[in-house]
């Protein structure tokens, strides 16, 4: 991938650790919506890219973080949340895919 789509994704991955702390309500509706464009974002890069299973799971964390009908699953599941994707967000920097050349 490409330099943008990296910095896409160390951002969104830094605000989802960040949302581990205790941060006012609107931090939170600020990553929700960064999250869904940033995603959003991503899903479009790895259409592009022929990547159709990267494609999906970053359409589904953009429909799950969307701030517009909020999915209440209680701050814990959340927090979970924000580290699986942070986690995954940073894995995927940091493996390159087969048709990348090392």
């Amino acid at each position: 991938m490409d330099k943008s789509t990296n910095i896409v994704k160390i951002v969104l991955a830094v605000l989802l650790f960040i949302c581990l702390s205790d941060m006012p309500y609107g931090y939170y509706e600020f990553v929700r919506f960064i999250a869904m464009i940033g995603f959003a974002f991503l899903a479009f890069k790895s259409n592009e890219l022929g990547r159709q299973t990267e494609m999906f799971i970053y359409i589904a964390f953009a429909i799950l973080f969307q701030p517009f009908l909020k999915i209440a699953l209680g701050r814990e599941l959340w927090n979970i949340l924000d580290v699986v994707a942070g986690i995954g967000l940073i894995a995927s920097l940091l493996i390159k895919s087969k048709d990348e050349k090392l």
